[in-house]
């Protein structure tokens, strides 16, 4: 009986092993398919360059373009451009804030002529954006001209944000940029300025951007890299306190402006690094180039990447910012910016006249100019199953709604009411089943329709009704 015992106590000690084994090797099987990383950015001086878009990566050195590599957010207020973004997550993943600098180069801006305010956009879900506000920051500055490259970092010391920038101003007799800070807890309102980095002399100072080090991970808690035409990298243990001095990288030939735009990143599967640069390479073309290292405080470990290793995606990366995204997050952008094509909506009884908004109003019109008024990305509904809604292509976040059954284009706000007032079942033409029609998703005896070239919202009931509320799908 003893022996037997044994043997059964052996045999289960085998299995609780085995059962052990499997459970240990679980987190490396989920590690395969942790989520990846997002990228914020602006692509360049053209008027369309000068809005935000979005890239996503698995691995952090791979990007794929959203939104069919077209803009996800773009301001109409201030100059009417935005740059150098900043993406900041509160620390409890509560809210979320884009900060980037007003400045529309080549649409009425210039370099010199004066950028003095950020825009600022705030979300609670990643996904859907408020309206965008003005926040001056060189106005607080006596004899500040431009704000240029805010990034914003969470100050556990102060239990608020340090929001820091670039601004030309006279100080002591000598005009130049440098980096100024200011506390904040909402980034609509801002502590005084003070100067936050300084060099020497004339030396100026732009595009500085800072990253918190995980606990455990060398003697220092926090990084910053400047464009100080050295692009000095520094260490400290408080952001508003000393920072030591480790080098900088013309150790690997980046020295001046050839650098732009600095953006740390750690890989969350292992101890390595990625500093991406706003890169002005050889042939005179400015793209994000990742550099590599296993220790960010020996600037000698840094490694520049040779084109094989990375893949930057369709757009121009011009200096943005990464965020390492969760399970949650990842999910909500990536389903809420597919690659769905821009495509208009043609009358079925008035061919030559597509659906387009002008002034926020929906009408139908011929030659519409520009054209991106008349398009539209048909998402999948913001409620209910097998739904469609209508975002618009040149302003992001904005969809065809009803109210009062009168139709205008409207940012979504992320209401339940909003969701099924933009909402359409998409069914055959009412007068030819090889077009469409939409019916409302909350109002499900009415569709839409043009009435006197304008959109309504009717119930169908005649001949003429029916040719009205038929539509075409099309490129």
């Amino acid at each position: 009986m003893s022996a037997l015992r044994a043997r059964l106590t052996l045999i289960l000690l085998a299995v609780c092993l085995l059962f052990t084994g499997q459970a240990l090797t679980a987190p490396q099987r989920a590690a395969a398919a942790d989520p990846g990383y997002l990228m914020v950015h602006f692509t360049g001086d053209s008027a369309t360059g000068q809005m935000l878009y979005l890239a996503h990566s698995t691995d952090g050195l791979h990007w794929n373009d959203l939104n069919g590599g077209a803009p996800v957010l773009n301001s109409k207020i201030g100059t009417k451009g935005v740059r150098d973004p900043a993406l900041v997550r509160s620390p409890d993943g509560s809210k979320y804030w884009i900060i980037a600098t007003d400045l529309c180069i080549r649409c009425g801006s210039t370099y010199t002529n004066g950028s003095p305010n950020f825009v600022v956009w705030e979300s609670t879900d990643l996904v859907t954006w408020s309206d965008p506000w003005l926040l001056g920051a060189a106005t607080l500055i006596p004899g500040g001209k431009n704000a240029w490259a805010p990034e914003a970092i969470f100050n556990p010391e102060t239990n608020d944000y340090v929001l820091y920038w670039a601004t030309n101003a006279t100080v002591n007799g000598i005009f130049k940029y440098r980096i100024y800070s200011a506390r904040t807890k909402d980034f609509r309102t801002i502590t005084t300025p003070q100067i936050w980095i300084d060099p020497p002399g004339s030396t100026p100072v732009v595009d500085t951007q800072m990253t918190e080090v995980p606990a455990g991970i060398g003697p220092y808690r926090y990084l910053r890299v400047s464009g100080d035409g050295q692009n000095n990298v520094e260490a400290s243990n408080s952001i508003l306190g000393t920072w030591t001095n480790l080098g900088n990288l013309s150790s690997i030939g980046l020295t001046g402006n050839v650098v732009e735009g600095p953006v740390w990143m750690k890989f969350r599967d292992r101890n390595e690094w990625a500093l991406y640069i706003d890169y002005n390479n050889p042939q005179g073309v400015r793209e994000y180039r990742p550099i590599l290292t296993t220790n960010p405080f020996d600037v000698s470990t840094y490694r520049l990447q040779d084109a094989t290793s990375y893949d930057m995606g369709g757009t121009p990366k011009r200096h943005g910012a990464i965020m390492t995204l969760t399970a949650a997050e990842e999910s909500r952008v990536l389903a809420r910016w597919p690659n769905t094509p821009a495509q208009r909506l043609q009358s079925y009884n008035f061919p030559d006249r597509y659906v387009r908004q002008i002034n926020f109003d929906v009408r139908i019109d011929p030659t519409v100019t520009p054209a991106e008024d008349a398009q539209f990305r048909l998402r999948p509904g913001l409620t209910g199953t097998g739904t469609v809604s209508f975002e618009s292509v040149n302003y992001p976040g904005y969809f065809l709604r009803h109210a009062n059954y009168d139709f205008q284009l409207v940012r979504n706000d992320g209401s339940a009411q909003f969701a099924a007032d933009a909402t359409f079942n998409k069914v055959a033409g009412l007068a030819d089943s090889t077009w469409s029609s939409f019916q409302s998703y909350n109002h499900p005896d009415r569709y839409i329709r043009h009435y006197a070239y304008y959109l309504k919202l009717d119930p169908i009931t005649t001949a003429t009704g029916r040719s009205d509320a038929t539509f075409r799908v099309t490129s």
